[in-house]
C-alpha cells in the first residue's frame, strides 16, 4: 500500500529539482516557451496531487471512523452475546434443577403408588382367603363332625338294647360341655412370633454371621407380617444373606421381591444397587449396567446412586442410559 504523504513529498522534490535545473542550463534571457509550459504543467500536477492527497485524507478519516464504530459495535455485540449466554446457562441450570426435583418427586410418588397397590393386592388376597374360610364354615350342616375329629358312630343293633332318648348307657357319663369322650381335643394354632423381637433377633444373628438362623427369623417376619414395613427390610436381608453366601441367583430374586413388593421401603435403593452388583458378579454386564443406571434415574440423590456412579466410572461406562457400553 502506497504511503501518500511520502509519495507527495517525493513528487514535490522532483518538481522543485526541475524548476531549479531548468533555468540553470541556459541563460536567464534564453528561457524558452517550452520551459514555461513545463513549469506550468508541473505546477498543475502538484495541485492535482495536493487535491488528491486531501481527498484521500478525508476518505481515510471517514473509513477510520467507520472502522472504529464497527469495532465498538462488535465489542458491544460480543458483550451482549456473552451476557445472553450466561443468562441462558443460568436458566438452563435452574430448569435442570427443577426437572431433577420434579423427577425425584414423581419417582417417589410412583414408588408410593406401587407400594400402595401391593398392599391393596395383599389385603384383597387376605380378605378373599377369609371369605373362603367363612364360606366353608357356613356350608357345613349343624352338628356335623369335622373330618379327623375321631368321633365313632354308634353301632347299629337291636333298638331294644339301645337306651331310649338322650339317656346315656349305664355307667357312662357325658363329659362336661357335651363333648364326646372319644373326641380328641383340637390342637391349638401355632403361636405368631412377636414382630419387633423376632426382627431384632434376626438382625443380631445376621451381624454375628449366623446366617441360617437369621434367614429363618427374617422369613418369619415376611411370612407372619407381610404388610408391615419391616417385612420389606427383612426381605432385603434375605437377599443380603444369599449374596454373602454367593448364591447370586437367590439374592437377585430376593432383591426383586423388595423392588416389586416394597418399592417405597428405605432399603429399595440398596436392593437395586446390590442387585446390579449380583448381576455383574454373574458376568451379566449389560443387565448389571442397566440396573445401576436405573438406580441413578430413580434415586439420584441417594448414597447408593453415588456408589453406582463410581462403579460405572470405574468400568469406563458413561452414566447416560443412551450411551454405548
Amino acid at each position: 500500500m502506497l504511503r501518500f504523504p511520502a509519495f507527495r513529498n517525493r513528487l514535490l522534490a522532483a518538481a522543485a529539482f526541475v524548476l531549479v535545473l531548468a533555468p540553470a542550463g541556459v541563460p536567464a534571457h534564453a528561457v524558452s516557451k517550452e520551459i514555461v509550459e513545463l513549469q506550468t504543467q508541473v505546477q498543475q500536477l502538484l495541485d492535482m496531487v495536493q487535491r488528491l492527497q486531501s481527498t484521500l485524507d478525508t476518505r481515510f478519516g471517514v473509513l477510520q471512523n467507520l472502522s472504529q464504530q464497527t469495532a465498538d459495535e462488535a465489542n458491544q455485540m460480543t458483550a451482549a452475546v456473552n451476557d445472553l449466554q450466561k443468562k441462558l446457562a443460568a436458566q438452563s441450570d435452574a430448569l435442570n434443577g427443577k426437572l431433577d426435583a420434579a423427577s425425584g418427586q414423581t419417582q417417589s410418588l410412583n414408588d408410593s403408588v406401587d407400594e400402595l397397590k401391593t398392599r391393596i393386592d395383599k389385603l384383597s388376597k387376605t380378605v378373599q382367603d377369609l371369605q373362603a374360610q367363612l364360606q366353608n364354615i357356613q356350608s357345613q350342616p349343624p352338628g356335623t363332625a369335622s373330618p379327623g375329629s375321631g368321633a365313632t358312630p354308634a353301632p347299629q343293633g337291636d333298638s331294644s338294647q339301645q337306651p331310649s332318648g338322650n339317656t346315656p348307657p349305664p355307667g357312662i357319663f357325658p363329659p362336661p360341655g357335651g363333648q364326646s369322650a372319644n373326641t380328641p381335643s383340637t390342637p391349638s394354632a401355632p403361636q405368631t412370633p412377636p414382630l419387633q423381637e423376632t426382627f431384632q433377633a434376626a438382625v443380631r444373628d445376621y451381624n454375628a454371621a449366623r446366617y441360617p438362623l437369621a434367614a429363618s427369623e427374617f422369613g418369619d417376619v415376611v411370612h407372619y407380617y407381610p404388610l408391615d414395613d419391616l417385612a420389606g427390610t427383612a426381605q432385603f436381608y434375605l437377599g443380603e444373606i444369599a449374596y454373602q453366601q454367593q448364591d447370586y441367583a437367590k439374592a437377585i430374586n430376593d432383591y426383586n421381591a423388595v423392588l416389586e413388593g416394597f418399592a417405597g421401603n428405605a432399603k429399595a435403593p440398596a436392593a437395586q444397587l446390590h442387585k446390579g452388583e449380583a448381576l455383574l458378579a454373574q458376568n451379566k454386564r449389560d443387565a448389571g449396567i442397566r440396573e445401576l443406571r436405573l438406580l441413578i434415574q430413580r434415586h439420584p440423590q441417594t448414597p447408593e446412586a453415588a456408589r453406582a456412579r463410581s462403579r460405572l466410572n470405574g468400568m469406563g461406562v458413561r452414566i447416560s442410559a443412551s450411551a454405548d457400553h
